[in-house]
């Protein structure tokens, strides 16, 4: 690899002699359908830990698609038995490789609440049934496929093998983990978005290119040997934080590559005269880009990170600030006599090759070997549309950024109209109604940058926190316009939103928030304010609470001018690093005095590389530059404080009621327990003393409802709550562009409006 990357080229562009393959009804699950097709091998292997939907939504039906049309003929082996490698051999050997996934969702989150007990369903697997995949499935499909077939190549993807790229902190087993390429030993890792880098690998593997030879493409991660290097790059030690010695200024491993040749200047003398070289702006600024391109900087390595949590957080800030595929550089993390090494991001996909990707042919139904069998994910998104991917609000719990990037990647109006008469044409039980025009987030269709050269050189890790940027777009015309184009298909009687609202950017267009609620909005709107306080909100980049009262104000304003009663649903979060008890309890004032009363909650659970699982794993904040005496962030681990977090959430539950009382008397706030009005839960009453278990029981270790002495109250920020009986944290399943992927269309666990809209009417 000599050169930065591979050259640029759009996924549309077939090498010379090649023709799209005539689509199949359904790429293969079995010899029986290869035969129907006239095929003696499959060119490449998809095994996915899901079950196969043919839509697009479903990545390895897009990506699937994607190769079809590039003129492979792909099979599908979808939740093998993974106990032996029998399964694994149903189709034969690939002629090119196995493409792996876990599916839609880490593995480890699907099967697993945030309290670590088994799930009881699995909305990817037909008939809702848990089971179907094993703990960390991409590595044991791995492996299995190598059983399968020695030599086979293999490549990994999807979002378990996106957020596993380097080493990790996992929540189940409380360690920090090798990359995923340690255990799967898969030749070459696609992460983030991957139709560029999946297109020209497959298409130079097939032109004979051996996978594990292949270095060059942005989006890819692979292993090799300690110190290897391409020829003519250069290396950035970033793998000590404070190193003690000579006393200099030190260089922010943070900074670009002329501030800190400025910084090495600065630090060596030269009496001797100097020439004046005379060179254009241009010239320089290509000059740095070119010395950019071929840096690759050294992150700590797995067994530093493992034994010391400061040099974790400073790996955690360097990888999101290595992000912006416009200047990110490449990253190399060792692991024992190896080197993980991982070229930047991909680069985005233009509206064309989003359309090019979103308009294959789709079947738009499971496979036919389910039969009548429910898959809930299927239901949930079969009637919605996914018109965008990326997320530029970097929250730190979510894991959408770390995945599909900041750059917002739309699809266009005609490709979009176009699905919509698709869906009204081909689905089964259409009615009329379109369930969602969305993505990631609701309201960032064609939001982008207003300069192409600042988001290039940008590093910021959010761009509407801590205030929305200046440079920032939030013209919501193009969103607006799309929406009624699509009101006015034939056929089509109603739209609803149902991807989560950005409401801090809908703000910034009264128009939008209008068409919204008279057109899009079905009685209820999904909004995630999180939280209410500002230590908690600092530590998820979540905007103040004024924005959602501004939002608010709007929502009711134009849905009375419509005639309609609708009503917001909020989502809260508890638990989340930086939480104080205090802020829990404001939190619940705040939900009891605007009438809500949530049905359900769930603390927050730390998904792999967030930075809000850095928080959790560190007690650092990588939000900010990390050093040995860096700002200490409270986690709130201990079982007794999460059950109180998550009690506040439910203050208006009577279960609840014995533990809020001992938490407000050790806060020193009893004058909160009465029935006042502004009191949050009612004194022990008669009935309850006479329902109290004997003291020691299991729970309490001191008498019913005893939580004992609240341990590390903290005046910093909080946390995230979703459905204790098992809701998928935010952010946990990613977008349609990997192996395995797909959004979300709905969230659980949401606060409701006990009656009417927010604070105006009582609570029943």
């Amino acid at each position: 690899m000599n050169s930065t990357h591979s050259p640029l080229k759009p996924i549309y562009e077939l090498p010379a002699g090649v023709t799209p393959r005539q689509p199949a009804p359904f790429l293969p699950m079995s010899r029986k359908e290869m035969d129907q097709l006239g095929w003696d091998e499959c060119d490449i292997i998809i095994v996915t830990g899901d079950a196969y939907i043919d839509h697009p939504s479903f990545g390895m039906a897009l990506l699937g698609r994607l190769l079809e049309a590039q003129g492979f003929r792909v099979g599908i082996i979808s939740q093998p038995d993974w106990t032996s490698a029998d399964d694994f051999k149903q189709l034969g050997k690939p002629r090119l490789y196995f493409g792996v996934t876990a599916g839609n969702m880490d593995s480890m989150i699907n099967r697993y609440t945030a309290d670590k007990k088994p799930r009881s369903d699995d909305a990817y697997t037909a008939g809702g049934m848990a089971g179907k995949r094993p703990d960390r499935a991409l590595n044991v499909y791995c492996q299995r496929c190598r059983e399968a077939y020695p030599g086979v190549q293999i490549m990994a993807g999807g979002i378990e093998a996106s957020l596993r790229r380097i080493a990790q902190y996992d929540y189940w087993s409380d360690k920090i983990r090798q990359s995923a390429l340690i255990y799967s030993k898969a030749d070459l890792l696609l992460f983030g978005n991957a139709e560029r880098a999946l297109v020209e690998v497959t298409q130079r593997v097939a032109a004979g290119e051996k996978m594990s030879e292949i270095r060059d493409v942005r989006g890819t991660a692979f292993l090799a040997p300690h110190g290897w290097m391409p020829e003519g790059w250069a290396e950035l030690d970033s793998s000590v934080v404070d190193i003690p010695g000579k006393i200099d200024p030190h260089i922010n491993p943070y900074a670009d590559e002329s501030e800190r040749q400025q910084a090495n200047q600065s630090n060596t003398p030269s009496d001797a005269p100097q020439p004046i070289r005379i060179v254009s702006r241009e010239a320089r600024l290509a000059a740095r880009r070119e010395v950019r391109g071929r840096t690759v900087i050294r992150i700590p390595s797995f067994e530093t990170v493992t034994y010391d949590p400061v040099s974790y957080a400073h790996a955690s800030r360097t990888l999101h600030l290595e992000s912006n595929p416009g200047n990110a550089r490449a990253l190399v993390q060792q692991h024992g006599e190896r080197d993980v090494w991982m070229n930047p991001p991909p680069i985005p996909l233009e509206t064309a090759e989003m359309d090019y990707a979103f308009d294959q042919y789709f079947a738009r139904n499971p496979h036919p070997s389910y039969g009548e069998q429910v898959i809930p994910a299927w239901d949930m998104i079969r009637f919605s549309i996914n018109i965008m991917r990326g997320c530029f609000g970097g929250c730190t719990f979510c894991s959408i950024t770390e995945h599909e990037g900041r750059i917002i990647q739309s699809r266009s109006e005609g490709s979009i109209l176009r699905e919509i008469e698709e869906i009204r044409d081909k689905t089964e039980g259409f009615t009329g109604h379109i369930s969602d025009l969305g993505g990631p987030t609701a309201n960032m269709y064609r939001l982008a940058c207003k300069d192409p050269k600042i988001e290039q050189s940008c590093r910021r890790l959010s761009c509407v926190y801590p205030g929305i940027c200046e440079n920032l777009n939030t013209d919501h015309s193009s969103l607006i316009q799309l929406y009624r184009k699509a009101r006015k298909i034939n056929g089509v009687k109603k739209i609803t939103i149902g991807s989560g609202l950005r409401y801090d950017l809908a703000v910034e267009s009264p128009e939008y928030v209008k068409e919204l609620v008279t057109h899009h909005v079905s009685g209820y709107l999904k909004i995630a304010p999180e939280h209410t306080e500002d230590g908690p909100l600092s530590k998820m980049m979540k905007p103040g609470i004024g924005a959602f009262e501004r939002f608010k104000d709007m929502f009711e304003h134009y849905s009375q001018l419509a005639g309609k009663k609708q009503y917001l649903i909020p989502y809260f979060i508890a638990a989340h690093p930086g939480t104080s008890d205090d802020d829990m309890m404001n939190l619940a004032l705040w939900l009891k005095k605007n009438n809500f009363r949530p049905d359900q909650v769930q603390a927050f659970t730390p998904t792999p590389m967030a930075m809000a699982t850095t928080m959790w794993h560190t007690k650092r904040n990588p939000l900010k530059r990390i050093h040995r005496s860096s700002e200490k962030v409270d986690i709130i681990k201990d079982e007794k404080r999460r059950r109180i977090h998550k009690a506040f959430l439910r203050y208006h539950d009577p279960k609840n009621w014995p533990i809020l009382r001992e938490a407000l008397i050790s806060m020193g706030r009893a004058d909160l327990i009465g029935t006042g009005p502004k009191q949050l839960i009612p004194p022990e009453s008669a009935a309850e003393k006479t329902m109290q278990a004997p003291k020691g029981n299991a729970r309490g270790g001191g008498g019913p409802g005893s939580v004992g002495k609240i341990p590390n109250r903290s005046k910093s920020p909080q946390g995230n709550a979703r459905n204790t009986a098992g809701a998928i944290p935010r952010g946990a399943a990613g977008g349609a562009a990997k192996f395995g992927q797909q959004r979300l269309a709905s969230r659980p666990g949401a606060a409701k409006p006990a009656s009417g809209k927010l604070a105006t009417k009582k609570a029943r």
